[in-house]
């Protein structure tokens, strides 16, 4: 009795955990390219990644660059939804966001020291 309460504590936790994991609550999500964020793991970690590299980046950054960031992220955001469902578009719109936030990080480390 102990084990099967074990187990479906765990596995509560666990779909807690899948239906909180993007970077927004997937239970109030409305848009198709949400919903496939919070079906798809690898989209769903893309996303976190993502917006944690962007969050990090909005605080390092002086408020004109910041709301340059912002108005890219807006526009970004457009783009992903251009992607409906599409998983392969999806990952690419990722890919191409992250790499265009680790450059601008990589410019702000290279100016160091903070």
């Amino acid at each position: 009795m102990k084990a099967m309460l074990g187990i479906g504590l765990v596995c509560s936790l666990a779909w807690s955990m899948h239906a909180q994991a993007a970077s927004f609550n997937c239970d109030k999500a409305k848009t198709t390219p949400e919903h496939a964020i919070c079906e798809y793991r690898q989209i769903n970690d893309a996303d976190v990644k993502m917006a944690t590299t962007y969050t990090i980046l909005k605080r390092l950054v002086p408020m004109g660059t910041r709301g340059m960031i912002q108005d890219d992220q807006v526009k970004w955001l457009s783009l992903r939804d251009r992607c409906g469902a599409s998983q392969s578009c999806l990952m690419d719109v990722y890919k191409m966001r992250q790499q265009q936030l680790e450059l601008q990080l990589d410019r702000i480390y290279r100016q160091g020291p903070f």
